[in-house]
């Protein structure tokens, strides 16, 4: 049975959030059931739900990835700059 496709916002209020330099914060919760990505609330952090466990860096490759496919870009125009271990991330913008 195929993976159900992740519930993802429209790419435009995703690059809404993203600051003048183009970075973009992103809070994380790895193994969840599904993949997704929920708009804030008003604290301006992008919530990212990602089925990958937080092992050998699987969390942050796949949060990359479904960041990098909402926006309908290469994972290459997106680097992770801040928060490697932790849930709190920070996602550089490339142009």
């Amino acid at each position: 049975m195929a993976r159900p496709k992740p519930a993802l916002p429209d790419a435009a209020a995703i690059l809404a959030l993203a600051d003048g330099e183009g970075r973009l914060a992103v809070r994380v919760s790895p193994s969840a059931s599904a993949d997704a990505i929920l708009l804030p609330d008003g604290d301006g952090v992008l919530a990212v739900r990602i089925t990958a466990p937080p092992v050998d860096g699987a969390a942050n490759e796949a949060v990359l990835r479904l960041v990098a496919t909402a926006l309908d870009r290469p994972v290459s125009r997106l680097a992770l700059i801040r928060g490697a271990t932790g849930r709190n991330k920070m996602i550089q913008l490339i142009d």
